[in-house]
């Protein structure tokens, strides 16, 4: 959106494509209510729409149409800003059993209208009494405060280093523990647990030490042999980062990523190994602020009204 209103100001027709049913990404399926309500994105969405913007919905590029059909069909420059929409996953046993979740597909569940999701995406989800969350980023605290609303008596988050190495902000912490959440500590889970009913009755965790720093400049948690204790819960909800659509970059062979699957792009520009191709926001730079993402799609526009210009 930061990219198109530049482009639309200099003149240019803009169209967006949207993989999900209604426009706004991770405005509409990823933040909750309680930070950011749906009605100011889709107002938002609809200023582009009188502005003469269109909107296409359902199309997820890589699938329903390729960057280079866009170019063959018309389209003079493409700005990808697709975000980071794929969980990171664990492979630990028992990942797969009912009542353990992965964090955006918990808060599209939990925040957003039925009528907004995909069909598949619309089953309610019941908490119970414990809740767990994996993680140490905003995504973690969004996860412990929606789990908290939805009248979980225990929320607790499990983090394998101390709060000094959380990569999330510190004022969304203090809110979820104002709210009710609990946090331990130099904890790594390393199973999930079912119960006589075949869901999820617990989470088996290893006390972990912090060693040496490791490439981010954090220190390395090492799990403590022999130091297995378990955490009952009736939900388990995985925070643990996020990666691209590797859709996008297997469909567009000629645009650069790094072995993240992170498009390669220009800073300043925008701009990527593939002529007339432009990228900006998480799929650049990975999570980030949405902010940092808007300044990236407006520097990319003026790149973009450049190559137009030239072209």
């Amino acid at each position: 959106m930061g990219c198109a209103e530049v482009l639309i100001q200099k003149g240019h027709k803009v169209t967006f494509f949207e993989a999900l049913p209604e426009p706004g990404g991770l405005l509409i399926y990823g933040i909750p209510n309680f930070k950011l309500t749906k009605d100011i994105v889709q107002a938002r969405v609809q200023d582009f729409v009188r502005a003469g913007a269109e909107v296409k919905t359902g199309v997820r590029v890589g699938q329903s149409v390729t960057i280079d059909e866009l170019f063959a069909t018309g389209y003079g420059a493409v700005f990808v800003g697709i975000g980071t929409g794929i969980d990171a996953s664990m492979e630990a046993p028992g990942s797969d059993l009912p009542g353990v979740w992965k964090a955006t597909d918990f808060l599209v569940r939990t925040n957003v209208a039925p009528e907004l999701l995909p069909a598949d995406k619309r089953e309610s989800v019941d908490v119970g009494r414990k809740v767990v969350v994996i993680g140490g980023g905003d995504t973690a605290s969004d996860c412990l405060r929606t789990a908290l609303r939805l009248g979980a008596e225990q929320v607790t988050c499990l983090y394998r280093r101390t709060e000094a190495e959380m990569p999330g902000g510190k004022k969304d912490r203090e809110l979820a523990k104002e709210e009710g959440a609990k946090y331990r500590f130099l904890t790594q889970p390393v199973r999930f647990l079912a119960g006589a009913d075949g869901r999820l009755s617990g989470v088996e965790c290893l006390q972990c030490e912090l060693g040496e720093p490791d490439a981010s400049g954090r220190r390395r948690p090492i799990p403590i042999e022999g130091s297995n204790f378990t955490v009952s819960a009736d939900t388990a909800i995985m925070a643990l980062g996020y990666w691209p659509d590797p859709l996008v970059s297997k469909t567009t062979p000629d645009m650069q990523t790094d072995k993240w699957g992170q498009i390669q792009a220009d800073r300043k520009t925008g701009a990527t190994s593939k002529p007339g191709v432009f990228a900006g926001g998480d799929a650049v730079t990975g999570p980030d602020l949405v902010v940092t993402a808007m300044g990236s799609g407006r520097r990319a526009a003026e790149a973009i009204h450049q190559y137009l210009r030239s072209t």
